[in-house]
Order: structure tokens, then sequence, then C-alpha cells
């Protein structure tokens, strides 16, 4: 009987590199010599469906040679019983696998479901949402609502109710279109998450910004679509309460001007005008560069990245400056020229914060709003026009202000559209063939209601009389 011995092993040396060892049993061991040292791997052959197949049975010295001889016997008792130990042996190794998957997939939904909202925000603004200025609006208005609240809340612990309770003090402190607003982009991240794992086994009882109906939280008296727009008078009067202000501000002596009603910044009251002449959008405006405005050729290009709306759904857009839109500009040039932005921020790295020019509006209607006047902010009714008769007015109904003129002035309303840079309807066979840009027409609009703009905020024979600069190609 040949039996392999522990000292038949221990003598081996480099010189039986490739050697074979048999052994009663069907035992078989082959020398290899490598780095590490010598050893010899053991396998039992056997023959399975008419071919031979090899069951490893391990390593020596690693493996002791007892233990290789178990690993033998027990591989001929599964051949006895009909088991291939080959096959036996991967299911073990398969079992195993998916043993520790399991553990690792149990482990890892358990650190799942300590996600909270705030991390769900990061990843939604790092991932799935673009919006003007770096989604700086997006951080600014969850940090001030929903953050402080929820920040810490795991995910799956969010309930409608939390929801409802932040949109109800939103509203209680009398800004119904922000709550609409900021509902709107609770609802949007929420639904980004719901198609995307982690998130998606987190809201596995669904979203529950869809079990929230907005309206039934607004005011009755609330109207969501502003209808505003300011009569001829107004017009007038705002101007006249600009200037106004204006002088007998710089008429005060130094030591009454604190208590002085400080007027609106020149920069302010030029957006003012130049918003009404152009019918452009107030954050398209303070987000404009010199290098986009010639004045020269009295244009001024906006470009998609700092137009409102989606993404895909922006576009271009260039503005013909009337002879009053053009003044404005060159007013403004005189006061801002000297940096990129035509309204820098006060370290003037960048533009000035897109709702600068609403606040300080807002903050001069004081009669209008439902709070207590915020510190360090402005809270007098110096731009409040007809007396209040009219209701509160922002800087967005100049802009339909404007386009409200030009339509009363028979400009085609697709013309005024496109003055607005709305986005067009239509087939998307018209849209592929028809590609007028109607630069000619939108001149001309623009410039008939520069005309009419000028004949109502100046009386007949009042001229402009603010210096401007010297024109210049930028």
């Amino acid at each position: 009987m040949v039996k392999i011995t522990i000292k038949e092993l221990e003598a081996l040396s480099s010189t039986d590199h490739g050697r074979t060892l048999r052994e009663d049993g069907n035992l078989i061991g082959k020398v290899l010599m490598h780095k590490q040292g010598l050893s010899v791997q053991f396998h039992y052959r056997f023959k399975w469906e008419g071919k031979y197949k090899d069951f490893a049975c391990g390593t020596w010295p690693r493996t002791r040679l007892l233990h290789i001889r178990d690993a033998r016997d027990s591989a001929k008792q599964q051949l006895k019983q009909g088991i291939n130990p080959c096959a036996q042996k991967r299911a073990v190794k398969i079992q195993a696998h998916a043993k520790v998957v399991e553990v690792v997939a149990t482990e890892s939904l358990a650190d799942t479901d300590c996600l909270t909202l705030g991390e769900l925000f990061e990843t939604w603004l790092r991932d799935g949402v673009a919006r003007n200025n770096a989604n700086a609006e997006l951080r600014r208005s969850f940090s001030k609502d929903v953050l402080p609240p929820l920040a810490n809340k795991p995910l799956n612990d969010v309930t409608e109710h939390d929801l409802r309770t932040i949109l109800r003090k939103v509203i209680a402190r009398n800004a119904p279109r922000r709550a609409i607003s900021l509902f709107a982009d609770i609802t949007q991240m929420l639904s980004w998450a719901e198609k995307r794992q982690p998130w998606r086994a987190l809201l596995i009882d669904g979203n529950p910004a869809h079990l929230i109906d907005i309206d039934l939280l607004l005011p009755e008296t609330y109207e969501e679509e502003r209808s505003r727009i300011l009569s001829h008078d107004e017009l007038r009067e705002l101007h006249q309460k600009c200037t106004g202000m204006a002088d007998v501000y710089s008429a005060l002596p130094a030591g009454q001007k604190y208590g002085g009603i400080r007027p609106l910044k020149k920069e302010t009251e030029l957006t003012l005008w130049i918003c009404l002449g152009t019918l452009c959008r107030i954050g398209e405006l303070l987000a404009a560069e010199w290098r986009h405005v010639n004045l020269d050729s009295g244009e001024w290009f906006i470009p998609a990245k700092n137009v409102k709306g989606r993404r895909g759904k922006k576009q271009d857009h260039h503005i013909f400056l009337s002879p009053f839109s053009l003044h404005y500009f060159q007013v403004l040039y005189s006061l801002t020229g000297t940096t990129p932005w035509c309204f820098p921020d006060k370290d003037g790295t960048g533009p000035v914060f897109s709702k600068t020019v609403s606040k300080q509006v807002g903050d001069r209607q004081e009669m209008f709003k439902k709070r207590k006047p915020l510190s360090r902010r402005r809270h007098d009714n110096s731009l409040v026009l007809a007396k209040g008769t009219n209701g509160a007015w922002t800087p967005h109904d100049l802009r339909r202000t404007g386009a409200t003129m030009m339509q009363a002035l028979g400009v085609n309303l697709d013309v005024i559209d496109r003055c607005q840079n709305h986005v067009l309807a239509g087939s998307r066979v018209r849209r592929h063939y028809l590609h007028h840009d109607y630069a000619r027409e939108k001149a001309e609009a623009w410039a008939r209601l520069g005309t009419q703009l000028e004949s109502i905020i100046f009386p007949k024979g009042m001229e402009h009389t603010q210096q401007v600069p010297e024109q210049k190609i930028l």
C-alpha cells in the first residue's frame, strides 16, 4: 500500500520541482517550487460521466496532510452518493457568497434608512437640477424654510404633515406665491428621488408632496395670476416720485439726512425704466454684463443661461434698444461701466442678487405688507402709487405694462411674444422650416413703445436731464 509520509514531503527540494507524488485512493500531489518556497498541491482524481475530474484537496504545508486526506475521503463519500464533489464544492462557495451579499445588503439597507432629507437635497442640487446662479436661489429658499426643521429627519419619516406645516408658515407671513414656488420645488425634488436608488426605496409609501393640495392652503382671496398694469398717470407719478425723492434728500442738511426718506438707489431706479422699455425680466437685467451691451448700435444680447425657464426651453434673446431704453443704459454705464457687470454686487465680483430690486420696491409699499417691518430694511410708503387704490405693484408688473402698451399700439401679438422672449408653441415642422428672426418687426415695436413712454413720462417740452457718458462699443 503506497502512502505519502511527512518525512517524504519534508525531504523534497528544488530539484523535485514538477514531480508527481501518488498515494492509494487516487490522491495525487504536484511538487512546485516558487519564491515563497516549496509546496505540494494535492487533488483527488475521479471519473464522472466518462471523464476524469480533479477535486482540489489542499496544498501542503499550508494544509496538514491529515486534512488533505479528510478532504479526499469526503469527496469519495459524495461520489458514492452520486454527487459530483467538484460541483458540490462550487455550490457551497456560491451559497457562502450569497450569504455574505445578503449580510452586506442588510447592512447597506440599514445605512440607507438613515439617509435624511438634507442629504437628498444636496444630492439633488448636485445631480438633479441646474438653474441660474448655480442653484443659489434654490439653496437660499430651502435653507430658509425647509432645511431648518427637516434637514436631519430621515427621508422615510418625512410626511405630508411636515410639508404642509412648512407651507402654512410661508403663507402665514403673507407670501402665498412663495409657498406655491416652494411647493413646486419640493415636489420636483421628491419626484426626482422616486425614480432613483437609494432614495426610491425610502419613498416606498409614495411621494408625500402628492398628498397635498396647495389650493386648499391658500387664502380664499388669493389670485395666483397677477394682472396689475400701471396706468399712464401711475407711470408719470412713479417718475416724479423717483426724481422728487432724490431732489428732496440731496437738499437736506447733512445732519438731517439720517431722518429723511432715502430715495431709491439710482441703479435700482434705472432697472425699472429699462424693464418697462424692453419688456425684459428683472432677473435677466440684473444678471446682464456690459460685454453683451452695445451702446453704439443700441443692442443688448441676453444669453440663454440668463433666461428664466426650464432647461432645453431657454433661448438667446436680442433686444434692439429704443432711444428711451438706450438713454437709461447710458446713464447706467456712467455709474457701473468700469465693472464687467451692469449691476455689480458690493464686492464687484458678480451681479447683484436677483431679488434685490423687488425687495426694495416692496419695502417702500409698507401699507400692503401684513408683517412686522424687517430690521435693516426700509419700511415706508414712498413708492405707493395712486394712493394705493390699485394695489401694490412689482417690477414684473412693468413687463406686463409695457407689453399691454404695445398691444394698444397695434403691435402684432406674435411680435409682442418675441419681444418678451416667450418660447412659442407650434408644430415641429413649422419650427424646422420657418426661421425668420423678426428683427425688423421687434425693433419697430420697441421703438414705438419707447416713443409712447417718452410722451407719457415726460411732459411736452421736457427733456432728459441726466448726463450720459460718451458712447462706446463694448
